[in-house]
């Protein structure tokens, strides 16, 4: 008995998401957790450390490099400001839409 080419695609298709399975069953079983350390670096904060190793640098440089980096850390800081209301504006529309 000959099935048809649509038969054949349907029946291979039913099938993948039982091979997926067993792919993630034995990627389980033997394979490292590294979900773990992920979430660790993501929600962990960065820290600036700043070492002289020269103290040869002149003090009006190491006062405009102080000043640089409070600068950076200030468009930082707005930076993510921005971000967050960007977020909440995009979260509204998205409400407005679905009423």
């Amino acid at each position: 008995m000959a099935y048809s080419e649509t038969r054949i695609v349907i029946g291979g298709l039913a099938h993948v998401p039982v091979l997926i399975f067993i792919a993630n069953f034995i990627k389980g079983k033997f394979g490292f957790k590294t979900e773990e350390t992920k979430d660790t670096v993501l929600k962990g904060e960065s820290i600036k450390i700043i070492e002289q190793k020269n103290p040869v640098v002149k003090a009006g440089k190491a006062k405009t490099l102080k000043e640089l980096s409070n600068k950076l850390d200030n468009i930082e800081q707005k930076a993510d400001e921005v971000y967050e209301k960007v977020k909440k504006k995009k979260r509204t529309r998205r409400k407005k839409k679905n009423n």
